[in-house]
């Protein structure tokens, strides 16, 4: 996720769009999720309703209403596509006004999911992650919303998206979101320094981190966030074959 500003370069970022530079010294991280880690894990508390600003505006993690980033990767099913828009829509969850962001997936021109996410920043700059609502598309129709929880509701919790300051929390696992056996995903802050070359723009000082979930034991996730304009890259498996590159930023 992400946003903001348009950066310099034209035709010469799009050509080294086909190896998508990143720090060849990041950590790839491979196999099952280690307990020891996981008993470490900072379970935040959510605060009151009154801590909550309406504008989400962490440098790293922006969500502007009118805002849509496209992202694209090449993966065994084909090209796929994900549309990620915030809108101007709210959703109240305890009592905190949640900015909703709908997150499309289309492989090969086909919708695949359809998804509404809900986050919101504290007074701190924090920025929650209250749940979403997600559909596994087949012809057209919702076949599974598997995946789906809200904060406060079945027993699930909110967890943080992103740290006001995350420098604070390197090397600190955290929840992201916690619903069991549903929604379980874990985050770590690996550094603050990365390089990054997509089709949008080429970075560097970016923040990289490190997600991965006990439900699905395996290669975890590189994801990539750079101040300003927010997530731009994800390394979704341990080679590095499929990246998901954001190819462009759009207001309405």
């Amino acid at each position: 996720m992400r946003v903001d500003r348009i950066l310099a370069g034209g035709a010469s970022l799009f050509a080294l769009a086909s190896f998508v530079a990143c720090d060849a010294s990041a950590p790839t991280g491979t196999g099952p999720a280690n307990p020891a880690l996981e008993a470490r894990v900072v379970a935040p508390e959510l605060p009151d309703p009154s801590q909550f600003v309406r504008v989400i505006d962490n440098p790293f993690f922006p969500l502007i209403p009118g805002t849509t980033f496209r992202y694209r990767a090449r993966t065994e099913e084909g090209v796929e596509t994900n549309t990620v828009q915030v809108t101007r829509d709210t959703k109240s969850i305890l009592g905190i006004a949640a900015t909703v962001v709908r997150d499309r997936v289309f492989v090969n021109g086909e919708l695949t999911e359809d998804t509404f996410d809900w986050y919101a920043q504290d007074v701190r700059g924090n920025v929650w992650y209250l749940g979403e609502h997600s559909c596994e598309i087949d012809d057209g129709q919702c076949v599974s919303t598997e995946g789906s929880w809200e904060a406060g509701k079945s027993g699930a919790t909110a967890g943080i998206i992103m740290w006001a300051d995350p420098r604070a929390h390197r090397g600190k696992p955290y929840r992201q979101e916690f619903l069991a056996g549903v929604a379980e995903d874990m985050a770590k802050v690996v550094r603050l320094n990365a390089r990054v070359v997509v089709p949008y723009g080429a970075f560097s000082h970016c923040l990289l981190t490190m997600e991965w979930t006990p439900l699905e034991p395996g290669p975890r996730e590189r994801k990539y966030y750079c101040r300003g304009v927010g997530q731009v890259l994800t390394v979704e498996k341990a080679d590095g074959r499929v990246r998901s590159e954001l190819i462009s930023i759009s207001r309405s």
